[in-house]
């Protein structure tokens, strides 16, 4: 098994900290600095100079996480759901003007939703056609960009569905992400297959991998080898993958980078 590159996720501001780990080896790097209203409204302009600066000389790839809370992508209220795609559509104009390739959504799919899909007509069908009234406009302009909008799993329980989401709108501008985290909260919480299966679900629609370690019980975002998941076998599954997914450390504090890609490093599994 061919161990594969990682970066990390971090604020423009903590990029120098790791700077020569990430610059060195080109590695891929996911801004987390667009996901609020005050940083898409009043500090976008700043903040997108700010990113330019610090990514200056950086040759590896560029995502950025996208804006999530309160912005469900299956909105149900018709007022609110073209607020969300602005929304969605002022992070991808900073995408565009920072050079990102990527931007990170959160996906709507729960347990909820699995244990209600036959509860009442087309429940399946309204949820997608909101998905796609939010969606579908940024999707259409994240294609002429140039960038792939990838959907996150949060509390997604049956991997399938939301590549089914994604398939529906059948556009290169729109893929799969993975959090191993979530993957691993979801088995846990509530009976989701393991990490590995999700990453094997996914195939070739898989282009972003969110690496964090946690006990089965919060969304802790440990360093990988703090927590329960089988590192080796999630690995397995990402080198059989046909694409090339965006690959990065996702920690609540980004001072244990180091220890998490060691951890992983040891093991034969990263570079």
């Amino acid at each position: 098994m061919k161990p594969l590159k990682i970066g990390a996720c971090l604020k423009i501001d903590e990029i120098a900290t790791h700077r020569d780990w990430l610059f060195d080896a080109e590695r891929d790097i996911e801004l987390q600095s667009f996901m609020t209203r005050d940083a898409l409204t009043v500090d976008r302009d700043d903040l997108i100079a700010a990113a330019k600066a610090a990514l200056q000389g950086h040759r590896g790839r560029v995502g950025i996480h996208g804006p999530f809370e309160g912005l469900d992508i299956d909105n149900k209220d018709a007022e609110l759901r073209p607020l969300i795609t602005a929304r969605f559509l002022s992070a991808l104009e900073a995408a565009e003007a920072i050079g990102a390739r990527q931007m990170v959504l959160h996906s709507p799919y729960t347990f909820w939703y699995k244990n209600n899909l036959l509860c009442k007509p087309n429940y399946a069908q309204k949820k997608l056609d909101r998905v796609h009234e939010v969606l579908g406009p940024v999707v259409d302009r994240a294609a002429r960009a140039g960038i792939t909008l990838v959907i996150e799993n949060v509390q997604d329980v049956d991997p399938d569905t939301r590549r089914m989401m994604v398939d529906s709108f059948d556009s290169p501008a729109i893929a799969l992400s993975i959090d191993t985290g979530h993957a691993h909260l979801a088995r846990r919480m509530s009976g989701a297959p393991p990490v590995d299966y999700f990453v094997r679900d996914a195939g070739a629609q898989l282009q972003h991998v969110h690496i964090q370690d946690v006990d089965g019980h919060a969304d802790r975002h440990w360093a990988p080898g703090e927590g329960e998941i089988e590192w080796i076998e999630v690995f397995r599954a990402l080198a059989e993958c046909p694409s090339a997914p965006h690959l990065v450390l996702e920690l609540r504090r980004k001072s244990d980078i180091p220890q998490g890609f060691d951890y992983l490093s040891n093991l034969g599994l990263v570079i």
